[in-house]
């Protein structure tokens, strides 16, 4: 995935984000209450459903910025939330935002937003998020031809020398997930400093951070793997304008994708198998 390494640049922003707490989404209807056929939806365009991205939008959320081909992450959940609301593919319209711009309250030219928005408490005063289509887990950066390199386990991480910024999960997961102790550095550029300067075998960062990383900041820098999902991590919700009347039916929607297993099979093909970084074995 080298190839797509210019593409990783709008990760600066998005991880620079990523950064604050999350919390559970909130809606302004519960879907119990609100009719989620399609008919009765009060979308931006009758009959049709307007979703919006970033411009450029980059890998591996989208893929080459095509975000009507519905490849990259965020792509395909758009198009399989679309489709529990009814709506074929012909029947989406994509709008490109700004991420300033779709996190600043006032009236919004789409139904939903997705450019890896985190839930924050901040945020949700001034627009309204569905529930959480991903929980962001941690991995390990490091480079072509490095001790650690090709590693698919956990366990053959035992002699590693990791690093982590401080006060950060990535620090608590290499003590609690790897069972080793970390070296810790006052922020991520100083761990990518150690890493270059073979000071480290690996950097742990939340995914998000580690494809730009990995793309931008290391040089053959690859993502030895993810390490199992804790259930704890950054969240992103789908951006909706504050008090929408969609919110809860797009809720549930995410909620429908989330049980039936098929966000589960998005996030495996675009997230681990397409880029390379499968979850690490214990």
């Amino acid at each position: 995935m080298k190839k797509q390494t210019s593409l990783f640049l709008a990760l600066v922003v998005a991880s620079a984000l990523a950064i604050t707490g999350c919390s559970k989404a909130e809606t302004s209807d519960s879907a119990t209450s609100a009719s989620c056929a399609k008919a009765d939806l009060a979308t931006v365009a009758s009959g049709k459903l307007t979703i919006a991205t970033g411009e450029p939008a980059y890998y591996p959320w989208i893929l080459d910025d095509a975000p009507e081909t519905g490849t990259g992450f965020e792509g395909a959940v758009a198009y399989a939330v679309a489709k529990q609301l009814g709506f074929s593919n012909d029947e989406v319209t994509w709008v490109r935002t700004t991420f300033d711009g779709a996190v600043a309250p006032g009236e919004k030219n789409f139904d939903f937003n997705l450019q890896q928005f985190s839930i924050t408490p901040e945020r949700q005063e001034v627009v309204d998020f569905s529930s959480p289509y991903y929980t962001a887990p941690q991995a390990i950066v490091s480079y072509e031809g490095s001790k650690i390199a090709g590693k698919t386990s956990i366990a053959d991480l035992k002699n590693a020398k990791l690093g982590a910024a401080v006060g950060t999960t990535s620090l608590d997961a290499i003590e609690n997930q790897i069972g080793i102790k970390p070296q810790v550095f006052n922020d991520n550029a100083a761990g990518v400093s150690a890493l270059k300067n073979g000071q480290i075998d690996g950097l742990v960062v939340d995914l998000p951070t580690a494809f730009y990383l990995s793309g931008v900041e290391v040089d053959k820098g690859i993502i030895v793997g993810q390490l199992p999902s804790t259930g704890s991590g950054d969240q992103f919700g789908l951006l909706l304008a504050k008090d929408s009347a969609l919110t809860a039916c797009v809720s549930a929607a995410v909620d429908a994708i989330t049980a039936d297993g098929t966000l589960a099979a998005i996030t495996e093909k675009w997230l681990a198998t397409e880029t390379g970084s499968a979850v690490l074995k214990p």
